[in-house]
């Protein structure tokens, strides 16, 4: 093992023992002290069968089969989730099969960041995890389940269905895929698009007809987003079954994948010899696996929320020096758009993430040791799964990549480090991913452009305003004042600027995700600017430094100046689409660093 990932894990543990205790005392009490079933009344049971089959209920009445909870996020408006709808049925008739049953413990509200992008709703999207975790902990509140199957994969809801599913960390867990999209319009004449639609010098119906091309079917979108990061996470953290993330939907290996996850799970519960609850397999070791990853493979800086949050849940405080330290000694061996132009179909295809695990594993960059919902531990996690007699069968994953352009080796790297950076400075502290940006890019002084609202930066775009060296800084976007959407809306127009020769960067307390691109971007900023972060203070003009390689950024005016500035306030938040309805959690809520939760304070 590398010395510096070991450092880093025994710090973890060591920061979180009385956490991470108080949290498996719980898990401990909940196992040997909480209803399961054979402690329900005969009410309480009766009323959690009576919509079951006569044979499922005879099955539920003996006690010694395993009862499996299906926690869905289902809807036929995300592409990535409508896959889902058959779920159930299959998984219920391939537990009895085995004997076992399945039911739907509840479902949870999933969101699409595609849609709400740039527009109002977005500012729900970041408390839409908390709100899945806490109904995920309603679905499985009912104590009729000995494991549980988790049905999701975009931005915030698998974060929300692992925070929400660790609250029962006794029962075993995994988590089932859905699987990408086929892949449509290449990914650099998208955004070639983009930026012609910016300059306004195409159209809408050119606009939308390439947005179509690129988003066409069931299936998540094929860039390598948070929704994708979110997958390769739980499969390093061993919830997952190994190379099942990116295994297209409605295709004879994907059905026979969520077959064989339902079979599996009866297998790991507490009835059986094998028996693997939640809360041992998410221990310091998988959140490290996990975040190496994501670094190697050039994951959202969304998890730089994310992850923190779900470790929260499992009794372990992880920070941002902590994904620095990884950062650091972690070589970026994938290169999937927007950190190259493949897709994921094209990573997978590349040997996926078994050849990205064995790659990371023989390097001593994860921990095979780790405990896992498959296999031994998770030096069994680079196999990958083939179909044959519509049976599932596994072989290794490729030992060598299959195409060096995408996913090569920590020998021959694309980047020497992961390509999430810590910046620190007057301003405070915050992220950047550099992975996409070119080096030429990583360090930008110039004068600051403040704005309170990205809607602000399209009237200055388009008079020319910009059309020069400048760091654009969007405040007031932090949890605590708007609940932190991202601003993808900025892109475009930052990259167009780029592009004309310009230097160019972002400073912001919101949030840019797995989607960010070739514009340097200092994202995450706390403390935000409405939370007294010297963000309050900053006028156009002042000169802003922003240094990647140095890991800097500092506004460049003296400090007696910036304390006696009058600090400016956050726009007054506005009621439409429901945001009234998160004014406590906008009150409550954790920093970004801390894992911008309102649960865990």
């Amino acid at each position: 093992m590398h010395a510096e990932i070991l450092r880093v894990t025994h710090a973890i543990t060591e920061r979180s023992k009385d956490l991470r205790d108080d949290y498996l005392n719980d898990v401990d009490s909940m196992r040997t002290g909480a209803p399961d079933r054979k402690q329900l009344s005969c009410g309480n049971l009766a009323h959690g069968m009576a919509a079951c089959s006569s044979d499922d209920k005879s099955v539920i009445k003996l006690m010694d089969a395993a009862n499996i909870g299906i926690v869905t996020a289902y809807n036929d408006m995300l592409s990535a989730h409508a896959p889902y709808e058959t779920y159930p049925a299959r998984i219920k008739e391939a537990a009895r099969k085995l004997g076992s049953t399945a039911q739907i413990a509840g479902g949870v509200p999933a969101m699409c960041d595609g849609v709400t992008q740039g527009q109002p709703g977005m500012e729900l999207s970041l408390f839409s995890r908390d709100v899945i975790a806490q109904a995920t902990a309603v679905s499985l509140s009912h104590q009729m389940f000995d494991a549980a199957l988790l049905l999701g994969v975009c931005d915030k809801i698998i974060p929300g269905l692992l925070i929400g599913a660790l609250q029962f960390g006794h029962l075993p867990v995994m988590t089932v895929p859905a699987g990408p999209m086929t892949s449509g319009l290449p990914n650099k004449e998208k955004i070639r698009i983009r930026q012609l639609f910016a300059e306004g010098k195409i159209g809408r119906d050119e606009l939308l007809d390439a947005e179509s091309q690129s988003y066409h079917s069931p299936g998540t979108c094929t860039f390598y987003g948070t929704a994708n990061s979110n997958q390769v996470m739980v499969e390093a953290m061993g919830l997952q079954l190994p190379g099942s993330s990116f295994v297209n939907p409605d295709t004879p290996l994907r059905d026979a994948l969520t077959d064989f996850a339902a079979e599996h799970i009866t297998r790991i519960t507490a009835q059986s010899r094998n028996y693997r609850p939640m809360a041992h397999v998410v221990d310091a070791r998988a959140l490290v696996n996990a975040l190496v990853a994501l670094l190697a493979s050039g994951g959202s800086t969304n998890h730089c929320i994310h992850l923190i949050a779900i470790a929260r849940a499992a009794g372990y405080r992880m920070n941002w020096s902590d994904f620095d330290a990884v950062s650091a000694v972690t070589p970026l061996i994938a290169r999937v758009y927007p950190n190259g132009s493949a897709d994921v179909n094209h990573f997978h295809a590349a040997g996926g993430t078994g050849t990205l695990f064995k790659a990371l594993l023989d390097a001593g960059l994860m921990h095979p040791e780790a405990t896992t919902c498959f296999g031994d531990n998770f030096g069994d996690f680079c196999q990958e799964p083939i179909l044959v007699d519509d049976r599932i069968e596994w072989r290794p994953a490729a030992s060598q990549s299959l195409d060096t352009d995408i996913l090569t080796t920590p020998k021959t790297p694309f980047s020497t480090n992961g390509g999430v950076k810590l910046l620190e400075g007057n301003l405070g502290r915050c992220v950047i991913k550099t992975s996409a940006v070119d080096a030429s890019h990583h360090v930008v002084e110039a004068p600051a452009v403040v704005i309170d609202d990205q809607d602000d930066l399209r009237p200055l775009f388009e008079a020319g305003e910009l059309d020069r060296d400048c760091v654009v800084v969007v405040r007031f976007q932090g949890p605590a004042a708007n609940g932190m959407p991202e601003l993808h809306k900025l892109t475009p127009m930052l990259g167009v600027i780029q592009d004309r020769g310009f230097k160019v960067a972002l400073v912001t307390d919101g949030r840019m995700s797995g989607a960010s691109g070739k514009v340097p971007a200092a994202i995450h900023l706390v403390p935000e600017a409405s939370q007294g972060g010297l963000l309050a203070q900053l006028k156009t003009g002042d000169v802003i430094r922003l240094d990647a390689t140095t890991g800097v950024l500092s506004a460049l005016v003296d400090a007696t100046d910036l304390e006696r500035r009058v600090v400016s306030v956050a726009p007054a938040p506005r009621g439409t689409v429901g945001r009234i309805l998160f004014n406590n959690s906008r009150q409550a809520v954790s920093s970004a660093e801390e894992g911008a939760s309102s649960l865990f304070n």
